[in-house]
């Protein structure tokens, strides 16, 4: 009877692991066929760019000849028409510079709101909590109007925008995690003769790395990937 049982088992077995290769490849081939999908028509235009325009419009889908190919003049002429090497270097400054002032600050707000206990402190906190509902179509014309009086339409001024729009969320999060640092260690550091500030920077900081990681990344996305207020104020 139990040999019939661990026959009956063993062929269950098989059957099953049978089927789950079967999906595993159906569902394999899918996803080479979405890998094509997105990847020959990315194909397509890296060929395209090192024809001239001419054969691009006539022969889109054939390689390169030597009556065709153009080589990297279509990149030299693109880079230098649209001034890509400046541009980035703007980008990239002010998204390291917003992603830098924006975690400092906003971490610290965050401490002084959370472990100081008053009416006031409750009401910045909701007003960064509230700024995170408006929308930015709301408030995008009177910013470009303040950014114009307050000479903020330079890329350092953009820094600053940056902050105003990016407290709120990041705000949030580090008050979330601070609330569940223990009061015991920042105790402790005064005990031990550290200053409010010694307290913050070499204590509750180290433990807020993973809170601030994740703030980085996600304004480092935001503000490189965002287009609509550089392009509304400077």
């Amino acid at each position: 009877m139990s040999a019939a049982v661990q026959t009956k088992t063993s062929e269950a077995a098989l059957e099953k692991a049978a089927r789950r290769s079967t999906g595993q490849n159906v569902l394999f081939g899918l996803l080479i066929v979405l890998v094509l999908v997105w990847v020959i028509p990315l194909v397509f235009v890296v060929v395209n760019s090192f024809k001239g325009n001419i054969f691009i419009s006539n022969e889109p889908f054939s390689l390169p000849t030597s009556k065709s190919s153009v080589g990297l003049d279509n990149y030299a002429t693109g880079l230098a028409l649209s001034g890509f090497a400046s541009a980035m270097g703007w980008s990239l400054f002010i998204t390291v510079g917003s992603v830098v002032v924006i975690v400092f600050l906003t971490a610290m707000t965050a401490y002084y709101i959370t472990r100081i206990k008053t009416w006031w402190t409750a009401m910045i906190y909701y007003a960064f909590a509230f700024s995170m509902i408006a929308p930015f179509q709301m408030v995008m014309f009177p910013t470009v109007k303040v950014a114009d009086m307050l000479g903020l339409a330079t890329p350092w001024g953009m820094i600053v925008l940056y902050l105003g729009f990016g407290g709120g969320l990041s705000v949030f999060l580090f008050a979330g995690f601070i609330k569940s640092i223990p009061l015991e260690i920042e105790e402790a550091a005064y005990m031990d003769g550290c200053s409010p500030l010694q307290t913050y920077f070499k204590v509750v900081m180290p433990l807020l790395k993973p809170t601030a990681v994740t703030v980085a990344i996600l304004n480092a996305m935001w503000v490189w990937n965002d287009f609509l207020l550089p392009n509304l104020v400077i």
